[in-house]
């Protein structure tokens, strides 16, 4: 149950913080407004670091160095998000960014990359990915 809660929460902000930093884009520009999103995302991380951090900066050493490159993909997403959202509308980007992110975790599953448990991935789940991109087409159509 924390679980679909918390990724409730996670995709109403992923939502909320799309539209936010598209606004602010409109104002400052694309890459200050990311200096800006990773800029405060740092400092309230650093904070409660301080306050509630258990881990050990001394295992990144043998954690593979792909799993590193979160903060560059974190660039990547609110860039291209950004874009999307600027192009196509939050609906519509939202909707598309959402099938691409089943689309990549059903290739994960499916393959059990990057340390993940390799799932059967039938044809029930591609069916309904099939759905998801129709419905987007079909919410774009303007007929």
């Amino acid at each position: 149950m924390l679980g679909i809660l918390m990724s409730i929460i996670s995709g109403i902000s992923m939502s909320l913080q799309g539209v936010f930093n598209t606004r602010l884009g409109e104002k400052i520009g694309t890459w200050e407004t990311n200096v800006f999103v990773q800029g405060t995302g740092f400092v309230i991380t650093l904070i409660i670091l301080f306050l509630a951090g258990k881990g050990n900066f001394k295992n990144i050493k043998s954690v593979n160095k792909l799993y590193l490159l979160g903060g560059v993909l974190g660039v990547i997403i609110i860039f291209t998000v950004m874009e999307g959202i600027e192009k196509l509308g939050p609906t519509c980007s939202i909707a598309t960014i959402l099938v691409a992110q089943l689309a990549a975790a059903g290739l994960i599953d499916a393959f059990g990359l990057f340390g993940s448990e390799k799932l059967h991935f039938g044809i029930t789940k591609y069916i309904g990915i099939g759905l998801m991109i129709f419905g987007i087409i079909l919410f774009k159509w303007k007929g």
